[in-house]
């Protein structure tokens, strides 16, 4: 952790933008930008998030003006708070993608990419570089942070400040991340839109949420749009569970962990369906899954699935919703003699560019506007800027946010012992073993 005791050395900044869209990303960008501006700062935009940068060599991949960034101006800002999409652009480019470990930072093989980003920060003129992100351009940041703590005394340093973002709300550090709120709101009109088909043609949908590792999306989902059900990675308890034998493909040693039993998840499913149909008479539902499930899933079923440049399975191709509707409908025959209408489908990337929430603007303009407050007013450096309470701000260091024998972020997952949990248990339908319901309705 460093800091200085002012900003006044902070001339020029960046600004990348990494990872998935998030609704609010314009607020963020143009409140940084505005702030910078009128303090007489100059603010560069790098496209593409890390794409350009990685790739930065001065002899060969020189960056250039309005091709790999642009300069801003405050025309170039105005009346953009509201604006859909992303004025930079984005992508998942992962300059930090071969360091697993600190002494990595060391080989200059593995960090290559981390000194190519540094060095066209440096030779473009940047004094502090503001990273917007999720959690895994939060561990990018991080990177840049203790990269530059290994280079020679005198050497020029860019300040690292890191503003958090993800639909997913899996964040440490701060309550609510821009996009989340949105997010939310945009998906629940969609699962009230499937509930009223549901009772209309009286079956089921499955509806796969995205949302990574943690349920958060799933659950606010779930709440806001009336779900009958809601099932995400904080829900798996040892009924839910399977045993199972896993072989390391490196050393070809064995070790046994505990998975996600499919079976077990549909048999859940069926209770619900059963205990509606028979208790209340009512044939029809919404299910809400987190597509971090997946990732629960036995190995031999998720092992062929591509990965991302930051090493994440994709979750989304396996389609979970569509493979458990297909589960629950043959085993509701296998149980009962007839088949139960049920589809799934996958919801989130329509979220991700959807018109901003009031909230999702107002806290992205405030994580703007802690972005120049914490280079120039606090003179940090390696912080994450966040808020509490009436949107005060207040700043993290990376030390707390990541583990320091990994180096990779900290997901925060939903207690089941907050009232969040509880809330979500309370408002779901409630279900009854199977064995206390009659075999025909």
């Amino acid at each position: 952790m460093t800091q200085q005791k002012n900003g006044e050395n902070v001339k020029r900044v960046g600004i990348i933008f990494a990872g998935g869209p998030a609704p609010g990303a314009n607020a963020v960008i143009s409140s940084a930008v505005i702030s910078f501006l009128d303090k007489g700062r100059e603010v560069i935009g790098f496209y593409n998030g890390y794409e350009h940068l990685q790739k930065y060599d001065p002899f060969g991949y020189r960056l250039q003006c309005d091709k790999h960034y642009r300069v801003f101006t405050p025309a170039d800002v105005s009346g953009l708070r509201g604006a859909r999409g992303i004025v930079i652009g984005t992508s998942r480019a992962n300059p930090g993608k071969l360091i697993h470990e600190r002494s990595d930072l060391n080989d200059k093989t593995k960090s290559d990419s981390l000194q190519r980003v540094y060095f066209a920060l440096v030779d473009h003129g940047i004094d502090a570089l503001v990273s917007i992100g999720g959690d895994d351009t939060l561990k990018t940041a991080n990177f840049l942070h203790e990269f530059q703590k290994l280079l020679p005394a005198g050497a020029h340093r860019v300040k690292i400040i890191h503003l958090p973002k993800t639909i997913d709300n899996d964040y440490r550090g701060i309550d609510f991340t821009f996009g989340y709120f949105t997010a939310v709101d945009f998906l629940a009109k969609e699962v009230r839109n499937l509930r009223a088909d549901a009772a209309a043609t009286n079956g089921y949908f499955i509806a796969e949420t995205m949302g990574r590792k943690a349920g958060w999306l799933t659950y606010g989902v779930g709440i806001a749009g009336e779900a009958n059900m809601i099932v995400s990675v904080e829900d798996v308890d040892e009924t839910m569970m399977v045993r199972e034998e896993i072989v390391d493909p490196v050393t070809g040693e064995k070790r046994i962990e505990q998975r996600l039993s499919l079976n077990a998840l549909v048999d859940r499913i069926i209770r619900l369906i059963r205990t509606r149909a028979v208790k209340e008479g009512k044939r029809f539902g919404v299910i809400v899954l987190a597509e971090g499930l997946v990732e629960m899933l036995p190995e031999q079923m998720i092992r062929d699935i591509t990965k991302d440049e930051h090493g994440h399975i994709g979750l989304g191709k396996m389609n979970l919703g569509q493979m458990v509707a297909h589960r629950v409908s043959a085993r509701h025959k296998e149980l009962y003699g007839q088949p139960v209408k049920c589809t799934g489908l996958q919801l989130g990337y329509e979220a991700r560019g959807a018109s901003p929430h009031a909230f999702d603007i107002m806290l992205g303009s405030q994580l703007g506007i802690g972005a120049y407050r914490a280079l120039v007013e606090e003179g940090l450096d390696g912080f994450m800027v966040s808020v509490s309470g009436q949107l005060d701000l207040t700043y993290v260091p990376f030390a707390q946010l990541i583990d320091e024998v990994t180096m990779k972020t900290v997901v925060r997952f939903i207690q089941r012992d907050s009232d969040f949990f509880k809330l979500a248990r309370f408002l779901e339908s409630r279900t009854e073993k199977i064995d206390q319901l009659p075999g025909q309705s």
